[in-house]
């Protein structure tokens, strides 16, 4: 769409600062016995759908042999690009990561039939992920932000066996939960306005239109997606938005992050079920986030094994504007869980 790559465009160069963390082990970065080595980590996995065979990009960086995280991108229909920010943190904590592109994503392949763009195929694309990288209940930790953490939930109520630990971050348990909480608290702290015209675009189907996104970046975007000037976003989320496929996003979210009505994910609730997800559960929530975080903390409190992490300068991405709070939280969850002290 017009209106992302106009956003994308916006955006500057910058650079998420690293943290420092303990060295990494020594045997972090040994590949012996890797079959991705070639290919600096990277593979396509073929995905078994409805539609036929497609391949999926992944791609691991490190060694830990208890600790591999697979990270689940929002969107849906973004890229793991936006997550680069793991970069800084994780290897310096020994932690095994696998980026990974959705199907219909930009490394991924992206066929062209909206049966696909489908909540429970989605799962199964993750558990054929999980096999084919050989990750198990001994070192298996799913990450997922915004979208991505609720298919990590639908993952994790129907796969738990598989895991040894769950990250979600950003995402409320239920979509009408989160629609009234946009129009009950977010949107009245909009200028009348603007949302008013938002409204009257989104109405017409002027998403393409570029007055689309300069209303929604400085009345809603930069006050609840990323709390930094456009010019200071951080260059992987430009690509990302710049990459984002309206062929997998609008059917399932809608034209924008101000709530998702007339979406196939509309009706989604899973708070009923949340005692039913008995991993060990990292629930991230922002203060200033499009989810609200009290409803976070709730769902933190109903899954069997539940932490809460809050970010008090967050928007939802936390992890880069509540970046220290965020990714040390994080990696106290990962090891607490790795050592049996969670």
């Amino acid at each position: 769409m017009k209106s992302f790559v106009a956003l994308a465009a916006a955006l500057a160069m910058f650079a998420a600062s690293p943290f420092s963390a303990a060295a990494p082990a020594k045997n972090y970065f040994d590949n012996t016995g890797r079959s991705d080595v070639l290919s600096g980590g990277v593979r396509m996995i073929p995905i078994t759908t409805p539609k036929g065979t497609f391949n999926v990009w992944t791609k691991r960086i490190g060694n830990n042999p208890t600790i591999k995280v697979l990270l689940l991108h929002g969107g849906p229909g973004a890229t793991h690009e936006y997550l680069e920010a793991f970069d800084s943190y994780f290897p310096g904590a020994s932690i095994e990561y696998y980026y990974y592109d959705q199907l219909g994503s930009a490394y991924s392949d992206q066929p062209d039939e909206p049966s696909l763009v489908d909540l429970p195929r989605f799962v199964e694309e993750v558990e054929q992920v999980r096999k084919a990288l050989g990750l198990d209940r001994k070192n298996f930790y799913l990450y997922g932000h915004s979208w991505g953490g609720l298919l990590a939930a639908e993952y994790a109520l129907k796969y738990g066996q598989n895991l040894k630990g769950l990250v979600i971050s950003n995402m409320m348990m239920s979509v009408p939960a989160y629609n009234q909480y946009a129009e009950k608290v977010l949107q009245p702290q909009m200028d009348p306005k603007a949302l008013a015209e938002i409204r009257q675009l989104e109405k017409e189907e002027k998403y393409e239109d570029p007055r689309y996104m300069e209303l929604l970046m400085p009345n809603f975007y930069v006050h609840h997606i990323l709390r930094l000037p456009p010019d200071q976003w951080p260059e992987p989320v430009g690509r990302a938005f710049k990459r984002l496929n309206p062929k997998v996003y609008i059917p399932m979210q809608g034209p924008s992050e101000l709530g998702s009505r007339n979406t196939k994910l509309e009706f989604w609730d899973r708070v009923a079920d949340l005692p039913k997800i008995t991993v060990p559960t990292l629930l991230i929530g922002a203060r200033h986030d499009t989810m609200d975080p009290a409803h976070m903390k709730m769902v933190a409190e109903k899954v069997k094994r539940g932490r809460y992490l809050y970010c008090p300068n967050g928007g939802h991405m936390a992890l880069y504007d509540d970046q220290k709070v965020y990714f040390d939280g994080l990696i106290r969850f990962l090891n607490d869980v790795d050592s049996g002290k969670f």
